[in-house]
């Protein structure tokens, strides 16, 4: 059964690295990074939440379409309500997939540390939005957002400990 696997977290834990990781070992797998899906959409930087806004309904009809042929979706997104999760899980089960949420973490001043240290075409946007202070209140707000049926992922390691961690996880919730 296809799987649209959901690597949730704050900004700088990681999710889009696995993802593209994840894709690379598993053929036919889609990445669906929906901000690299944003960057396509004239004026995101200047209004980012709206271009977001937009291209949702665009990830869910991907998902939907790739999952129906038979094959695994990963999606680095964060997502801090459960109300978009959802909307998430119910496009993959009416694709006859299963949903597999992922919130990676890691202390705030680990993300703030790796977000200071790379380079990602959506980093502007989250100075403009306040930077460090916008990664620490996503963190408060994905932490909020956990119930006892996350399954949460410490990603504090390298990314290769990481995607060992995933691929455990993985391995498990299909068992």
């Amino acid at each position: 059964m296809p799987r649209l696997i959901h690597l949730n977290g704050p900004t700088g834990v990681g999710k889009s690295t696995l993802a593209a990781r994840y894709a690379a070992a598993h053929p036919k797998t889609l990445n669906l990074d929906a901000d690299e899906i944003v960057r396509l959409v004239g004026g995101w930087r200047e209004d980012f939440y709206g271009a977001v806004e937009l291209v949702r309904p665009l990830a869910l009809t991907m998902a939907s379409t790739h999952l129906a042929s038979g094959n695994d979706v990963v999606m680095p997104q964060l997502i801090m309500r459960h109300s978009e999760r959802d909307r998430f899980a119910a496009a993959a089960t009416s694709a006859g997939a299963d949903y597999l949420e992922f919130v990676l973490l890691t202390p705030p001043e680990t993300a703030i540390s790796r977000y200071r240290h790379r380079e990602h075409h959506i980093d502007h946007v989250v100075d403009a939005l306040g930077g460090v202070t916008v990664i620490e209140q996503s963190h408060a707000r994905i932490t909020a957002y956990l119930t006892d049926k996350t399954t949460v992922i410490d990603a504090t390691g390298n990314a290769d400990q990481t995607y060992a961690t995933v691929i455990e996880a993985l391995t498990e919730q299909l068992n």
